[in-house]
């Protein structure tokens, strides 16, 4: 059966290796062929990868609009978008990550239920219909031949090609569907929408927590920025208010669509999320020159407009999802909030760990100054929107994985993610020379000062070096939410968070700036031998391995 399921996916059945590390080495000769495993992972890679993409890539053409307005509003504005990011990502782990493995998993027992349900009936519905007939004393065969005659049989009119046509393809079986008045057909011929109770739990805690989001970030917006150093007499702290406060009225709408592009995922549906995304950011991008610049709103319209176009987002993918999916359950008991729950405080920790030490970096930025926190919220851009493109493969790794765990496809498992390892290396060492090239020459979209670009130089060798380690860290990621391995992920980002919270203080006395970009490049390190941990020990999912 293993050799069969790896055929399937275009890879010979693996050999048992003595190390478990030996596997992400398995056919790395294949890592370019476009066999079906290949093509699978680019269908759900590519569209994921757009589409998170292109919110970071708005935020990249938002900077470039208020980088106009002055290094004093950049600065505002990049510290308050580092709030945001820190309260979203917070939420956003358990929500859209829990949900993929939950949807993908479901979706597939349901479907392998039904494979099983409809074998059963092919197999069994013939000869409970022959010795039906044969109780009865009716002649199968005979039966049979005058059913055929009668399908055949020309009517009196039949003198024309045409009405032989008809009279062949008119069916006189009574058993034969027929349409109804008005041409519409029988109800049970009709596409049924798919019942997944996680996917209405998901969207019900979406809501929840975004509502929540705002409430907080709309009220202690004034003390959450001078817990990250914009203190009361400094003239970053009226634009980055307004800024925050504006921009969290887009909270619910975001959790609300990262839950349904959560469900879309689990169904290995990356194209739909990203038609909604590339929509809202298109309308971001329109209003941003004619609410900043033309209305004279200044970063108050840069926020308003990144609100609007999440709430069109979150409108395309809820319009799409309730033509696929019944998002009222029967029965309020189906809903799987304890599952959630339980997982979702793993995530939640896992969360906060992650998020806050690139937030505890923005803070130490902000307290250099204007000019060197403009630089960094540049470099920080482009270093997180480069790397979320190796998300793509992430979500691919994760929905394939979710599926096959639940198939028990143990070869199926190891064979998909050494592939998707191997390509998130490759698309690092691309992205490493890409970035660096693009940022060193293209830095002055972002700015026009020229203490700013002196400053983002300094920051290129650190953002483009990264690049192959961030695709690792990334991949694992996912690969390690496809295994549902949720309590691992979140201890070992907590010790690798404690580890690089105390470099970033260390270096960040001695170093400033560089010391900023070095305790990331600790903590992005980290963070990537975390993920490989498990499966290159053979340990939690991947105990199968040492065997």
């Amino acid at each position: 059966m293993a050799a069969n399921n790896a055929n399937e996916v275009g890879n010979p059945p693996i050999r048992k290796w003595k190390m478990p590390p030996c596997v992400f080495f398995h056919d790395a000769r294949l890592v370019f062929k476009m066999d079906s495993l290949g093509m699978e992972i680019l269908k759900i890679a590519f569209p994921a990868a757009l589409a998170l993409a292109a919110d970071p890539i708005a935020s990249l053409i938002d900077t470039a609009f208020i980088g106009r307005l002055g290094p004093v509003e950049l600065a505002a504005v990049g510290v308050s978008i580092a709030i945001f990011n820190q309260a979203s990502k917070i939420t956003t782990f358990p929500v859209l990550n829990i949900t993929t493995s939950f949807v993908a998993e479901e979706d597939t027992i349901k479907k392998l239920s039904m494979e099983a349900e409809n074998e059963k009936i092919k197999d069994v519905a013939p000869e409970d219909a022959m010795a039906d007939n044969m109780e009865k004393g009716i002649d199968v065969s005979s039966s049979a031949n005058n059913e055929k005659t009668k399908e055949l049989k020309l009517p009196e009119d039949a003198s024309t090609v045409d009405n032989l046509g008809e009279a062949i393809a008119i069916p006189t079986n009574a058993n034969a569907v027929k349409p109804e008045k008005g041409g519409k057909t029988d109800e049970s011929t009709k596409k049924k929408k798919k019942h997944i109770p996680s996917a209405s739990t998901a969207i019900i805690i979406g809501l929840m927590l975004g509502l929540l989001q705002a409430a907080l970030l709309m009220f202690a917006a004034k003390p959450l920025l001078g817990l990250m150093g914009v203190k009361h007499d400094s003239p970053m702290l009226v634009p980055a208010q307004k800024y925050l406060t504006l921009r969290s009225l887009g909270a619910p709408a975001i959790l609300l669509s990262l839950a349904m592009q959560g469900v879309f995922r689990g169904f290995k549906d990356t194209k739909t999320p990203l038609y909604a995304t590339v929509a809202g950011d298109m309308m971001n991008v329109i209003l941003d020159p004619i609410l900043i610049f033309s209305l004279h709103l200044g970063v108050a319209g840069a926020a308003i407009a990144h609100v609007l176009s999440q709430y069109l987002i979150a409108l395309i993918l809820l319009c799409r999802l309730v033509k696929e999916v019944n998002l009222l359950p029967p029965r309020m008991k189906d809903l799987q909030f304890g599952r959630f729950l339980k997982n979702g405080f793993m995530l939640l920790t896992r969360g906060i760990a992650v998020t806050f030490c690139v937030t505890l970096a923005a803070s130490l930025a902000a307290r250099l100054g204007s000019t060197p926190m403009a630089a960094f919220q540049i470099c920080l851009q482009v270093w997180l929107t480069s790397s979320l493109l190796a998300d793509g493969l992430a979500v691919a790794g994760q929905a394939l994985l979710a599926c096959a765990f639940a198939e028990k496809d143990m070869n199926k498992v190891t064979v998909t993610a050494t592939r998707v390892s191997q390509m998130g290396f490759v698309l690092g060492m691309g992205l490493s020379l890409v970035v660096g090239v693009g940022l060193y020459f293209g830095s002055g979209v972002f700015s026009n000062d020229p203490k700013v670009l002196q400053i983002i130089c300094i920051g290129v060798p650190f953002v483009a070096a990264t690049q192959p380690i961030n695709t690792i860290a990334f991949v694992f990621d996912g690969i390690n939410f496809g295994a549902s391995d949720f309590a691992y992920t979140a201890y070992s980002m907590v010790l690798v968070a404690g580890v690089s919270i105390g470099s970033l203080f260390l270096l960040f006395k001695s170093n400033g700036f560089v010391g900023i970009w070095i305790a990331l490049t600790i903590y992005i390190t980290l963070r990537m031998f975390a993920g490989i941990w498990r499966m290159g020990t053979g340990t939690g999912p991947w105990h199968y391995l040492r065997k």
